[in-house]
């Protein structure tokens, strides 16, 4: 189940929150850009006794984004193989895909900032949405999140 929302504090954002267990989610939030090359924001993951944010995740324009990630296994409803991943360059932010039965989609997000600094930390959690249409929904609505349209 995706939304966008004004979330906690009613700025604008993308909440991603699990079928299954809604107290488990994503979101991303506080999205600016120094440059045409890059969107710049937030993302806070959450569940049961985990609550983790990384301020500055970096999406380079030139190399994609998370959308078009999003849109492959969307349009797969049917089902695949194996696990898909995207990863930012910087490595603060990764997010698989794995098709099970039933027609869901498991979406393991892993938070780690400063990933080769010592003493660094990392947190993720597990987000589960329909193959078809809930992931679909969220595909759009992260891509309207980083150009910066309103929806």
């Amino acid at each position: 189940m995706t939304s966008p929302d004004g979330g906690h504090d009613d700025r604008p954002g993308v909440t991603v929150r699990c079928q299954r267990n809604p107290s488990v989610g994503v979101r991303f939030h506080d999205r600016f850009r120094f440059d045409a090359d890059s969107v710049h924001h937030a993302v806070d993951a959450w569940a049961p006794g985990l609550t983790a944010g990384v301020d500055e995740v970096v999406a380079w324009v030139r190399h994609g984004d998370l959308a078009p990630f999003l849109e492959r296994p969307a349009a797969d409803f049917r089902g695949w193989d194996g696990e898909r991943s995207r990863r930012t360059d910087d490595g603060d932010l990764r997010v698989s895909a794995v098709f099970h039965s039933g027609g869901h989609v498991g979406l393991p997000w892993a938070l780690r900032p400063w990933p080769a600094a010592a003493g660094g930390w990392a947190a993720s959690v597990t987000t589960w949405l329909d193959a078809g249409e809930q992931l679909a929904r969220l595909a759009g609505d992260v891509r309207h999140f980083l150009a910066g349209a309103q929806r």
